[in-house]
């Protein structure tokens, strides 16, 4: 067999720090750090502001300009008629429209099921469940949030709705970081007690 002589068009190059043995390799060059660009002066301007008051209250933040009546009212219309144009696509597929509308409930329920996900009460079908503790103490703050935000707003069905799903919101998250604080219990033994 005649040897072939190979034109490579590309070089590998091994760029790991370390060797197999865990120990840092001698012959890789030391990556230098490229410069940071200059800050903008409106960068310069917001660094400077301080961060907090004298009496410990945070500052006001900058709001950038809202959008004009006009521009709001162009917006919601084109909002408004993208909409329909996908409601008119749903109904020939043979589907509702008032499926996908939102409603207060609606909304909660989301919120609910994001929290018990993120408890690791539920999950998506052919998964592992997966505890984000810090992700429901969010989602159950939202929903707090949003219950002193409503009061006195909500129908007697929508306020019964939220506080029975911040109760048990709130209980499954006590339960949950109570389980992951306990150590882990060992397991009943197995095998023969030696009779």
């Amino acid at each position: 067999m005649a040897d072939k002589k190979q034109d490579s068009s590309f070089k590998v190059t091994d760029r790991r720090l370390f060797t197999s043995d865990g120990e840092l390799r001698s012959d890789v060059a030391e990556e230098v750090e490229t410069p940071k660009p200059e800050p903008t002066s409106a960068a310069k301007e917001t660094a400077a502001k301080p961060t907090a008051t004298a009496d410990g209250a945070a500052p006001e933040r900058e709001m950038p300009v809202p959008p004009t009546k006009a521009e709001q009212d162009a917006q919601a219309a084109a909002y408004h008629q993208s909409s329909k144009d996908l409601d008119k696509e749903v109904e020939l597929s043979g589907h509702s429209a008032k499926e996908f509308e939102i409603t207060f409930e609606r909304f909660m329920a989301q919120l609910y099921m994001t929290a018990m996900l993120q408890l690791g009460l539920m999950r998506q079908q052919g998964e592992q469940p997966r505890v984000d503790i810090i992700g429901a103490r969010l989602t159950i703050d939202t929903l707090s949030l949003i219950s002193e935000k409503t009061k006195g707003n909500l129908t007697p069905t929508e306020e019964n709705f939220l506080q029975n799903s911040l109760y048990e919101l709130r209980m499954a998250y006590v339960e949950v970081t109570n389980a992951l604080a306990r150590p882990p219990q060992p397991g009943p033994a197995t095998g023969t007690t030696g009779r």
